[in-house]
């Protein structure tokens, strides 16, 4: 497995586009990261520093955008939307000024800074405005072309990022315009995003061993693209979702809209984070975190068993 993080592939891209293209502005609401810092030396007069001031940022992304710029605004993922959602709301979901967000951490990525820095509201409240698309990243060849896919949008572009590394689960030559991959067929699916695809897989490992045929589906990309998804999931006996992100309003929330709105009917469970557990301040490896919250591979692996070995009960 590479060393390399999604936030070094996604920021190594926007240096080559700028190389080219010439029209790139950072705006960095960040202490620092050393992705940054080769575009930092090499572009000066294409970097601010707005300084830890994410509304500030999100402000002169809007102003810069307006005058043709293809503005990149960065900051830790909680920090780039919950702290300045006001701003994002009106710059982006009313004005519909076309920026690109850059989070980094959905999930437990900054795993020993505390609640504080973990991004598990983010997919609930960034798609509920219009005029953003949200692209939930879950590898490196992806986030490579959400940089170059940044520089064609008309609309605010939230790219959520991962800190951490992980193995490839595409090649650079993958198609990504149907906001969603199946990387496996299955009698029944995991449906994961971001982070949480590496786990799905890992758990559909070991049911395969238990002789339970479950397939993995990957959503990247929000609004769900609803024909693709129903056409992924159109054979499926049932369907789990997995996410890092509290229940309400996630990547559950939004494949039970997609099914109910279509009057699509499967059984479903939705393995996330309970909110009656709040938030969590134990510090150490991001599995205990997952432990916590029921949201490991071992918890995964038993609640997906027991769904799918559970006979359907008609009321």
């Amino acid at each position: 497995m590479s060393n390399k993080t999604e936030r070094d592939a996604f920021w190594d891209q926007v240096y080559n586009i700028q190389k080219k293209d010439g029209n790139v502005v950072i705006v960095s609401a960040d202490m620092g990261a050393p992705a940054l810092d080769r575009f930092r030396k090499d572009f000066p007069h294409r970097f601010i520093n707005a300084g830890i001031a994410e509304q500030n940022a999100i402000l002169i992304s809007s102003g810069l955008a307006l005058t043709g710029q293809k503005v990149f605004a960065y900051a830790i993922a909680p920090f780039i939307t919950l702290r300045c959602l006001e701003q994002i709301r009106v710059n982006s979901g009313i004005m519909n000024i076309p920026i690109t967000l850059v989070g980094v951490s959905g999930g437990f990525g900054y795993v020993n800074a505390g609640p504080t820095h973990h991004s598990t509201e983010d997919l609930a409240i960034m798609r509920a405005i219009p005029h953003i698309t949200i692209q939930s990243v879950s590898d490196n060849n992806m986030a490579a072309f959400a940089a170059n896919r940044a520089m064609q949008m008309k609309n605010t572009y939230y790219v959520r990022l991962d800190r951490q590394p992980f193995p490839d689960l595409y090649t650079r030559a993958e198609d990504f315009s149907r906001g969603l991959s199946v990387l496996r067929k299955g009698d029944n699916y995991i449906i994961a995003t971001g982070n949480m695809t590496h786990l799905a897989c890992q758990a559909a490992d070991i049911l395969k061993q238990r002789n339970l045929n479950v397939g993995v589906i990957d959503v990247y990309e929000f609004p769900i693209l609803e024909n693709n998804f129903i056409e992924a999931i159109f054979d499926a006996e049932k369907l789990i979702t997995l996410e890092e992100h509290f229940y309400p309003g996630g990547l559950g929330g939004a494949v039970a809209e997609v099914l109910m709105d279509r009057q699509i009917f499967r059984p479903l469970k939705r393995i996330a984070l309970p909110v009656e557990k709040g938030y969590c301040y134990e510090y150490g490896a991001r599995e205990s975190l997952q432990k916590y919250y029921g949201v490991d591979l071992q918890s995964v692996v038993t609640k997906a068993e027991a769904f799918i070995a559970k006979r359907l009960v008609h009321v």
